[in-house]
């Protein structure tokens, strides 16, 4: 029996097949009124074959076209698993079942490989760029080539594995470039175009309907409110622009649902009201920042709601509580079931961590809950949701011990995952570069650090201010919590 495999994008397939064209005949209707664009005067056929213009959406792909961009990287290694699909390695997330604290446990290194190919979009004149972290994960170098044929070298701002998007940038100006859309006017039904380089065939442009919105639960990333739209995208479109009719950036194109790994009418594109969010804080922080609660949510069923007395299986269960959180703070309990949030009811649990992401820190937010049946409010101050943080360097002979380990903190979705119980403090190890000093020393993902050089880690922060003041050529003495296990680790410099 075959499975659905959820497939991203960035991968060029070795070879493509072409096969006999079928030319299909019948009548083309022509979309320039839908596109904004000027519908001509009523002809005769004889007179209309000689003056109407080309149908379809050539003004708007006229405008877009040269602004979706063609990013090659190259990777000095990669690590897999096993025999899967290469196309799956970038559909992991971190806490996923095929993440690196899955139940397949640490990955080990794989073979060199040249890299892959990918899309972007030019979102401003002096050549910032928008397009999926999976494309420029882990690459070494990018090569950003423009449908003129333009070639830069591009780097890295920053990325934002959460919600699967990145900003890189090219040293150029006066550049074509898309404006951002509002993706919540969109409405299902509504034409879109794709636009991106599938198997490395530039400037492709595909015509489709919005399938779906707000598509979650799909285990594509950790932030998920996704267009799904039936627009063709293949391998190659990752980080490509969903464009509606009047030529504004509603989307990038990230995933397809695939039993072959090409087009079979189902993909998913980040909404512009998630991605433009992202870049805009990527450009100005080179983070994201994030609104955090402090809870774990899950879902009702109709046999849960009916538990804790409500009427519809709405809303989001709060399953517990972190310690010194916002929501401990503000009196949330476990058992309690948030139904409003900043008077806009609360669908799911989803729904709840998309407004809560998005709420600037700091922010009083009024909360509207049931708890033991009764309805009443409670009102939480939004605090930061803690970043991921890695120490990189090029050169991993001569930079801090610690260069190319990302760690993040230890929250309880963290603790769940790695099977942890009771009260254990550290930070998590979220990925270690191969051939990296603290590779060679056997440090690997999953691993909790607890102490730096017999300093207790709390926190991210901690971790940062130690490390920050580590002098190259020092080695460093971590103590980690492994698999439930305490264990000292050396990184020699």
């Amino acid at each position: 029996m075959s499975q659905i495999l959820h497939r991203h994008l960035g991968t060029i397939a070795a070879a493509i097949v072409l096969g006999a064209a079928l030319f299909l005949g019948g009548e083309y209707l022509t979309h320039s009124q839908a596109a904004g664009l000027a519908t001509p005067a009523a002809v005769s056929p004889a007179t209309q074959v000689a003056t109407a213009p080309a149908p379809g959406f050539t003004e708007v792909t006229k405008v877009v076209t040269p602004a979706v961009v063609n990013i090659t990287s190259k990777v000095a290694r990669i690590r897999d698993r096993g025999p899967r699909d290469p196309m799956d390695e970038f559909f992991r997330s971190p806490f996923g079942p095929f993440g690196p604290f899955g139940p397949q446990g640490p990955m080990p290194p794989h073979e060199p490989r040249e890299g892959g190919m990918g899309s972007g979009v030019i979102v401003s004149p002096d050549g910032y760029i928008i397009t999926n972290n999976h494309v420029v994960d882990g690459a070494s170098e990018l090569t950003v080539t423009l449908p003129d044929k333009r070639e830069f070298k591009a780097k890295v701002v920053g990325t934002d594995p959460k919600t699967d998007l990145a900003v890189i940038k090219i040293d150029a100006s006066n550049l074509p470039h898309v404006r951002w859309g509002d993706s919540s006017k969109l409405q299902v039904g509504e034409y879109v175009l794709a636009v991106g380089n599938p198997f490395g065939l530039n400037s492709t442009v595909t015509l489709g309907i919005v399938s779906a919105l707000g598509r979650g639960h799909m285990g594509i990333t950790q932030y998920e409110d996704f267009i799904q739209t039936d627009a063709a995208i293949n391998p190659g479109n990752s980080g490509g622009a969903l464009i509606n009719t009047a030529g504004e950036l509603v989307g990038i194109n990230t995933a397809i649902i695939s039993q072959t790994g090409g087009y079979q009418g189902v993909g998913f594109a980040v909404p512009a009201s998630m991605a433009k969010p992202v870049f805009e804080s990527i450009v100005k922080t080179g983070k994201v920042v994030r609104g955090h609660l402090g809870v774990a949510i899950q879902d009702l069923t109709q046999d849960l709601a009916k538990s804790f007395g409500l009427k519809q299986a709405k809303g989001a269960l709060v399953s517990s509580v972190a310690e010194d959180s916002p929501a401990q703070r503000a009196g949330l309990k476990q058992g309690d079931v948030i139904v409003a949030y900043q008077g806009k009811p609360v669908e799911d649990a989803a729904a709840l961590q998309r407004e809560v992401t998005h709420t600037p820190v700091n922010t009083k937010a009024t909360l509207k809950i049931i708890r033991d049946g009764r309805e009443q409010e409670v009102t939480v101050t939004i605090g930061e949701q803690a970043e991921t943080v890695k120490v990189a360097g090029a050169d991993f002979s001569t930079e801090n011990a610690l260069a190319g380990v990302e760690v993040q903190s230890l929250d309880l979705q963290a603790a769940r995952e790695l099977g942890l119980h009771g009260k254990v403090q550290g930070i998590v190890v979220v990925n270690v570069e191969p051939d990296s000093l603290a590779d060679r020393a056997g440090l690997a993902q999953g691993d909790i650090i607890k102490e730096i050089n017999r300093q207790p880690i709390k926190s991210v922060r901690d971790y940062e201010k130690i490390v920050s003041n580590l002098e190259k050529g020092e080695s460093v003495l971590l103590l980690i919590n492994r698999s439930g296990a305490s264990l000292f680790i050396t990184v020699k410099a």
